[in-house]
C-alpha cells in the first residue's frame, strides 16, 4: 500500500491532524519531499514546489500566501477551506459594527481616566453630565450593505437581517446555491456604486485577487455618505490611502479592518476613527479546528483516490472506485488530448473500467479506473504524451 509523507509547514490543529490516523497519510515534519503540504498563513515560495509534491492544503481561504499561478502550471494541486471559519468572523463582524456604531472603545478609555474620584456620588454626577458626547447610533433600522455573498457574506447578511437591519448585497459571482441560503429580506443591487450610496453600514467578504486589488477605491467611496466602512477580507481589496482621505473629508464616518498598515495606525491613535485588530478574524480554537480538519481530509482524499473538493486551480471531481487501479493525468485543456489518452492505454493493454474528464479554465484533470494491473512503465509511457503535466498510479 503507497504511503504518503504530510508536512505542517504552519501550526495546525491537533483535532485536524488526528484525521490523518489511519490513512494511508503519514505526518512527517522534517521530511524535504513531501506528497502534501498543511499550511496556514505562512507565505510560501516556488521552491516549496519539488517534483514528489501533489497538493496543498491551506487551513483557511485565502491562499495568497501560496504561488498559485507555479502550482498550476506544474499540476499541484491548491486547497483551501471556505467556510470552515466563518461563523468566527462573522461574530467578529458583529463585534466591529458595534464597536463602530456606539463608540464603546472611547468610552471605555474614559471610564479609565476616572481613577481620580474618590466619591461615588461625584463620579456618577459626572458621568451623568459627560455621557452625551459617546451618544451613538442603533443598528436596527440603518441599511447594512454586504459585498460579496459567499460563506461568510451570506452569514453576515443573515445576521445582520437578525438585528433587524435593511440589508443589501451585491456578488456579481453568486451562485444559485449561494442565493437560495439567503434570505428573502436580503435586497440584491445592480452596482457597487448602488451599494455605496445607500448604505449605513458597509461591510466587504470579497477575495484577494487581480480583478478585485484594491476595488474599494476613491471613485467608489465618493458614493459614500456618512457609512461605516468594515474590512474583514483582505487588506489588498482596498486603498488605504483612499480611506484616509475619506475619513479626513467626513465622508466615511469610521473604518474597522483586521489588517492594521503603518499609515492606518498612526491615524487611528491621532484621530480615533479607525478600529484597528490583529488579523483575528479567524482566531478561535473552533474556527481553527475546522479548517484543519477540512484541509487534511481534503488532502487525504486527494492524494489516496484522487477526487478533489475545494480546490482553487482545479475542478472539483469525484470518481467512485471500481478497480484497484487508477490513473489521475493533469493536462492542457486542448482538443484531441483525450483521444490520445485512450489510444495509448489501448496500445499498452489497458482496459478503462471507469472515467470522468472534468477542466477548469486551461486545465483538465482525469480519474480514470483501469480493469488489468498498471505497471510503472505504463505511467512514463502516458508522461510522454504532448500537453500532459502529470500522471500518477493511485493503486
Amino acid at each position: 500500500m503507497t504511503e504518503f509523507k504530510i508536512k505542517p509547514l504552519s501550526s495546525i490543529s491537533a483535532k485536524g491532524l488526528d484525521r490523518l490516523q489511519n490513512t494511508q497519510c503519514l505526518l512527517d515534519e522534517s521530511c524535504d519531499d513531501p506528497d502534501g503540504i498543511l499550511v496556514r498563513s505562512t507565505k510560501l515560495d516556488e521552491e516549496i514546489l519539488k517534483s514528489s509534491l501533489k497538493a496543498i492544503s491551506r487551513a483557511g481561504v485565502g491562499v495568497n500566501n501560496i504561488p498559485l499561478g507555479a502550482c498550476t502550471e506544474k499540476g499541484v494541486v491548491v486547497f483551501n477551506t471556505p467556510g470552515a471559519n466563518a461563523n468566527a468572523v462573522k461574530e467578529l463582524v458583529l463585534a466591529g459594527l458595534i464597536l463602530s456604531s456606539r463608540k464603546v472603545l472611547s468610552s471605555i478609555d474614559f471610564v479609565k481616566s476616572l481613577d481620580h474620584f474618590e466619591q461615588i456620588e461625584d463620579l456618577e454626577s459626572f458621568l451623568e453630565e459627560s455621557k452625551k458626547k459617546f451618544k451613538g447610533r442603533e443598528l436596527s433600522g440603518a441599511t447594512l450593505g454586504v459585498v460579496g455573498l459567499g460563506d461568510i457574506g451570506s452569514q453576515v447578511a443573515k445576521m445582520g437581517v437578525a438585528l433587524d437591519m435593511k440589508v443589501l448585497g451585491f456578488d456579481p459571482a453568486l451562485s444559485v446555491e449561494a442565493a437560495w441560503r439567503l434570505p428573502s429580506q436580503v435586497e440584491p443591487v445592480d452596482s457597487l456604486e448602488n451599494l455605496f450610496a445607500k448604505s449605513d453600514y458597509i461591510t466587504l467578504h470579497i477575495p484577494a485577487t487581480e480583478s478585485t486589488k484594491e476595488l474599494i477605491n476613491k471613485q467608489l467611496l465618493s458614493f459614500v455618505k456618512n457609512a461605516s466602512l468594515l474590512n474583514f477580507a483582505r487588506l489588498e481589496v482596498i486603498d488605504v490611502q483612499a480611506v484616509l482621505d475619506s475619513l479626513e473629508a467626513n465622508v466615511l464616518v469610521n473604518f474597522v479592518t483586521d489588517f492594521p498598515t503603518p499609515k492606518l495606525i498612526k491615524r487611528a491613535k491621532e484621530q480615533g476613527d479607525i478600529i484597528l485588530l490583529p488579523h483575528i478574524g479567524a482566531s478561535t480554537s473552533q474556527a481553527e479546528e475546522n479548517c484543519a480538519v477540512m484541509a487534511v481530509e481534503q488532502i487525504t482524499e486527494f492524494l489516496q483516490t484522487g477526487n478533489i473538493t475545494n480546490s482553487v486551480n482545479f475542478p472539483n471531481i469525484y470518481l467512485d472506485r471500481s478497480t484497484d487501479f487508477r490513473i489521475a493525468i493533469t493536462n492542457k485543456n486542448v482538443p484531441t488530448v483525450i483521444g490520445k489518452i485512450a489510444s495509448n492505454l489501448g496500445d499498452l493493454g489497458l482496459n478503462i473500467s471507469d472515467m470522468t474528464n472534468v477542466s477548469k479554465g486551461d486545465l483538465a484533470y482525469n480519474l480514470i479506473d483501469i480493469e488489468n494491473k498498471v505497471e510503472k512503465d505504463a505511467i512514463t509511457q502516458l508522461s510522454l504524451i504532448e500537453n500532459i503535466i502529470n500522471v500518477r498510479l493511485i493503486s
